[in-house]
């Protein structure tokens, strides 16, 4: 399956790079393809190509902050926090996956 993912929190440090990088290893763990994008005070890095997009089963947004959903519309969208993204990536990968 191929993801995509944005992690966001107010500060954009810690915990959505946390959250990014176990989105990461839990998807290519369970043999996916995802490409996350992280967002925070200092700017978003790693943003998602909209070519990644096009072809992605479904969106993971991990997030405490608000993030702009317009380019999303057409995805089915998992909505959590940033701590469900860094403690159970894999319940977030299966809603993905189940929807």
């Amino acid at each position: 399956m191929n993801l995509v993912a944005i992690t966001a929190c107010p500060t954009g440090i810690a915990h959505s790079q946390m959250a990014a990088e176990k989105l990461r290893t839990t998807a290519d763990n369970r043999g996916h393809e995802i490409h996350v994008e992280i967002q925070g005070a200092m700017g978003t890095e790693n943003e998602i190509p909209n070519e990644t997009l096009s072809t992605a089963d479904a969106v993971i947004i991990a997030a405490d902050t608000s993030i702009k959903m317009d380019r999303f519309s057409d995805h089915v969208v998992v909505n959590a926090s940033v701590k469900d993204g860094v403690n159970d990536a894999d319940r977030l990968i299966d809603e993905a996956i189940n929807r």
